[in-house]
């Protein structure tokens, strides 16, 4: 199946110019309320009805299957190139073009020592909080054939006009917490609200600024629309019982942890970095304003900014480029990248680009791409065709090979 797939990839870099359209990837989360504001038609936030939950999240340049349960379809979390041909549309999973042509995607190093595409990126978006929980560390994690899920937040402001229920987030643990407080809380988990969050502190979450997640601390993100980019994974163990008035079954803080493990209470306590839960220096550490990205490309273009909104982490980063109406610009970059539109129109290397005002589930859409190693080298060439709107452009990278 990949070497047919082949050709008809290469053809289509051909013709694009080192550029894959990539289709909207959509994601149910029980116990998740949806936010409503990914642009997804409020007819089709339950496409499988309420027992799968309700789309929270859009994933991006993902080759990563979602772990939604024994329910979950078997594409669920993983997007399609796009290609298109004399007789439509034909889509291949992002997943098998790495698998085909991945040096001419990614670079050879990047195949050679990451195993291809290494992060996975995506927009979350609730009415209320998400449960506090953590992403294992790899010690733990490889215990279920995983590896360590770190992250990474950035509130985009074009996606937070409305803040929904919870703007604050809760991230870490308050230095007088103690092992044996989550313990107890553990034990209470059948009667109700464990009251875990009375241990952590929250902070107001502002759009145009992020946070940078390790593995191992705790956090119930806010109602913000979140864009997470983050390593390949879909792993985690939720601590608080109850949220947004729904009790929640103890399985979800026992199903990345192994059988044998699950009624260990102290084994569940330990899964916790209690030293960078309760740093004195979290805040400085883990806070995440924009910072510019300061180049002799940048400098030379009127109207272009771009900051870097994730940073700091050897797993991933993340841009925010913004383009002035009626600005054509060539940026260029060191390695392959997803991107996603926010905001405005225009064409990038002559093909046509668009911010969708409302999607439906299944719909096609001109806003997410994937820009191959070459093509990143070379520059691409953005136009925004706009007289008045600024075209705002999200780019996801993975680890530097």
């Amino acid at each position: 199946m990949l070497n047919s797939h082949k050709a008809l990839l290469l053809q289509e870099l051909d013709r694009t110019k080192g550029i894959f359209r990539l289709a909207p990837t959509w994601v149910p989360r029980a116990n998740s309320i949806p936010g409503r504001r990914l642009k997804l038609h409020p007819h089709d936030l339950y496409p499988f009805g309420q027992l799968r939950g309700g789309i929270t999240e859009r994933w991006l340049a993902s080759t990563v299957k979602a772990d939604n349960g024994p329910l979950t379809p078997a594409d669920e979390g993983l997007s399609y190139v796009v290609i298109l041909q004399s007789s439509g549309l034909q889509k291949i999973l992002l997943r098998d073009a790495i698998d085909s042509i991945g040096e001419q995607m990614v670079g050879e190093s990047a195949m050679n020592k990451l195993g291809g595409w290494a992060v996975l990126c995506k927009f979350f978006d609730n009415l209320g909080p998400i449960p506090f929980h953590l992403h294992q560390r790899d010690e733990h994690a490889k215990l279920v054939g995983k590896i360590g899920k770190a992250e990474a937040y950035y509130f985009p402001p074009q996606l937070n006009l409305i803040e929904n229920r919870f703007p604050y987030s809760f991230l870490g643990l308050h230095p007088l917490a103690t092992k044996e407080d989550i313990r107890r809380a553990l034990e209470r988990w059948d009667l109700g609200d464990n009251e875990i969050l009375q241990y952590s502190q929250a902070y107001r979450i502002v759009p145009g600024t992020g946070w940078d997640v390790p593995t191992g601390i705790l956090h119930a993100p806010g109602s913000l629309v979140t864009y997470e980019p983050q390593r390949p994974v879909d792993i985690g163990a939720m601590y608080q019982s109850l949220v947004n008035d729904v009790h929640l079954p103890k399985e979800v803080l026992t199903g990345d942890v192994p059988q044998d493990r699950h009624a260990d209470l102290d084994f569940l306590v330990e899964l916790i970095d209690w030293p960078a839960n309760q740093d004195p220096e979290f805040v400085r550490k883990h806070f995440r304003p924009r910072l510019p990205v300061r180049t002799a490309q940048l400098m030379n273009q009127a109207g272009v900014e771009e900051y870097w909104v994730t940073y700091d982490n050897p797993y991933f980063s993340a841009k925010e480029l913004t383009i002035a109406p009626n600005r054509t610009v060539t940026i260029s970059d060191d390695e392959a990248y997803g991107m996603v539109l926010v905001q405005g129109h225009g064409t990038m290397q002559g093909m046509s680009i668009e911010t969708p005002a409302v999607i439906r589930y299944g719909q096609m859409t001109m806003d997410e791409f994937f820009v191959t190693k070459n093509r990143a080298n070379q520059g691409v060439t953005i136009a925004n065709t706009s007289d008045v709107e600024p075209l705002v452009i999200l780019k996801h990278f993975g680890p530097k090979p």
